[in-house]
Parts: C-alpha cells; structure tokens; sequence
C-alpha cells in the first residue's frame, strides 16, 4: 500500500511538473516529483526483497497490515512535502542572496 500511495503522489507531482511548465519551474515541482519516485523505488526495492524471502509483493491480505502500510505511505506522502517546501525555502534564500 505505500507503494501505491508514494506512486500516486510521484504521477500526480509529474503530471503537474509536465502539464503546467510555468507553475513547474517556479514551484520547483521537479524536486517533488523525484522525492516521490525516489521514494517510490525504495518500496519497489523491499517488495522485491519480501519476494525473495518468499511474502507477497505487497501485503492485501490482512486489514490491519493494510491500515499501518496506508498510514506509513501518508506519513511519506507528507515528509515529502516538508522536504520540498524547505528545498524551495533554500532556494529562495539563496537566489535572493545572489542578488
């Protein structure tokens, strides 16, 4: 479930890096969109060392496993956002400094 959650929020944040250029560039969505599909190939990675060690891929059988991965990939989700909203601080601290 964190898997699909951080993809969601990977294909969303490109779609709007793609789809609305002008809004991209000045937001600096493209760093959202790589902390996410970062993220994203991180839970690839461990779904495929859970098949290795013989568990399923991701893990829809039990209810409770399924509300903490729900939970787990919302808390990404939202670190996600704290790291792009204190990149885009950053950045503008430093262009204003270059200036």
């Amino acid at each position: 479930m964190t898997l699909i959650i951080t993809a969601i929020a990977a294909i969303i944040a490109t779609a709007i890096r793609f789809g609305k250029p002008e809004l991209g560039d000045r937001h600096s969505i493209g760093f959202l969109s790589l902390v996410y599909w970062g993220a994203s190939l991180m839970w690839c990675v461990d779904g495929f060392s859970e098949l290795a060690g013989g568990a399923p891929f991701i893990e829809l059988s039990e209810q409770e496993a399924v509300a903490d991965d729900a939970l787990l990939g919302a808390c990404v989700v939202v670190l996600g956002l704290a790291a792009w909203f204190v990149f885009r601080i950053i950045k503008k601290r430093l262009l204003t400094k270059a200036t």
